[in-house]
């Protein structure tokens, strides 16, 4: 019989993936090769690794475009199956927003677009309408959501590919290179709404190359190389890591490279405390 702890350990945990096996070419080589973690509902997430590492296989496995070959995997305490039912109930909670939104848009207009998703998740056309205006008006896409997606900037296209996943009200969100190719200005938006996600209890999970991105906003950072998890801890314990930097090609936050000059001249004690923002150093310095 379970006990009490157990039962709230594993309600804490939104995703359990044991030893996951993936292969695009029938078993040749495998893109996920024994990949295995658990993470906690609400959780920031940043994902590390080079191109081809497993990451984004990983995220589809997650939102059930990938069939695992081998493996156990759990989406909110329930295992991940691929009958048309279940693909469904997953495809609400485990939402996608690729890094390119051309791969991901295809209505005629933004306000069909988000709809759309919606609509598929079984909403009345009351229920569609009012839950695209909520996201319409939190997202800022007012402006243009009358417009053709075709004749958005890419800016603009980011947004409504997060709208086209936050109106279905998911448990998960994950983001694929969410800054890439914006300018200051959507990279901003983009920020904050992945902040707002999180402050609404959402678990973000994030794939990104910017080990300063990762190093001040994750909770967890997860280090992945070669199809499996070469290491998840608190972005502090990974980035001291530097065999495990050294491994996945990734370098030292700018933040964590400037504190460490600074102890080395003198400037500032070396404690248990290390900064992972910019204004976090300058409290140190002062």
């Amino acid at each position: 019989m379970e006990t009490d702890e157990k039962r709230m350990v594993d309600k804490e945990v939104i995703i359990k993936a044991e030893n996951l096996y993936f292969s695009y070419d029938d078993e040749k080589a495998y893109s996920l090769d024994g990949f295995s973690l658990e993470i906690k509902r609400g959780r920031k997430v940043a994902f590390l690794g080079a191109n081809g590492a497993g990451k984004s296989t990983f995220f589809l496995t997650l939102n059930g475009i990938h069939k695992i070959a081998d493996g156990h995997l759990e989406v909110d305490g329930k295992e991940v199956k691929y009958d048309k039912k279940s693909l469904l109930e997953l495809k609400s909670k485990v939402g996608i927003v690729f890094q390119d939104p051309d791969n991901q848009l295809f209505s005629a207009s933004v306000r069909q677009e988000i709809s759309f998703g919606a609509m598929n998740m079984g909403m009345s056309q009351d229920e569609a309408e009012e839950a695209v205006n909520k996201v319409v008006e939190k997202l800022l896409i007012g402006p243009f959501v009358h417009k053709a997606t075709h004749a958005l900037s890419g800016g603009q296209k980011k947004q409504v590919s997060i709208a086209d996943v936050l109106v279905m009200m998911p448990q998960i969100v994950i983001l694929d290179e969410p800054a890439s190719s914006l300018d200051p200005k959507h990279t901003t938006i983009v920020n904050g709404i992945i902040e707002m996600m999180v402050n609404e209890g959402i678990t973000v999970l994030v794939s990104t190359h910017d080990v300063n991105y990762a190093y001040g906003w994750a909770d967890e950072v997860v280090v992945v190389d070669h199809g499996k998890v070469l290491m998840h801890d608190k972005p502090r314990t990974v980035f001291r890591n530097h065999e495990v930097l050294k491994m996945a090609n990734l370098e030292k936050p700018t933040v964590l490279e400037f504190y460490d000059r600074l102890v080395k001249k003198g400037v500032v004690e070396k404690s248990e405390f290390t900064p992972r923002t910019v204004e976090e150093l300058d409290e140190l310095i002062r």
